[in-house]
C-alpha cells in the first residue's frame, strides 16, 4: 500500500524546492510530485501566508519560510528518532 503524504511533508518538499535560487512552478510540480492544481493550491497558500514570494515566474522562499522549513525538518527528525525507538524496543521483545 501507498502512504499518502501529509500537508506538512508536502509544505516542506515546495519550500526546500524554492530554497537555493528559486523555482518556477513547472520546477515545483515536477519535484514535489503535484499536479499544477495542488501545486497552485500549496503556492498560493505559502505567499498568503508570507512564506514564498513571488519573483516574475519564480518562487522563492522568504525568512519566515526558512525557519518554518527548519521547525518542520526538526520535527520530522523528531519524529523519525521516535518512531525507530519504538521499532527497536519491539524487535527485541
Amino acid at each position: 500500500m501507498i502512504k499518502r503524504r501529509g500537508r506538512q511533508e508536502i509544505i516542506s518538499n515546495i519550500l526546500d524546492i524554492c530554497k537555493s535560487e528559486g523555482a518556477s512552478k513547472t520546477r515545483i510540480v515536477y519535484q514535489a510530485n503535484l499536479n499544477f492544481k495542488k501545486a497552485g493550491e500549496y503556492i498560493d497558500l505559502l505567499i498568503a501566508r508570507g512564506f514564498l514570494a513571488k519573483n516574475g515566474r519564480t518562487f522563492t522562499i522568504t525568512p519566515s519560510g526558512l525557519n518554518l522549513l527548519a521547525s518542520l525538518t526538526q520535527i520530522e527528525s523528531l519524529i523519525n528518532e521516535d518512531i525507530e525507538i519504538h521499532r527497536s524496543s519491539k524487535s527485541k521483545k
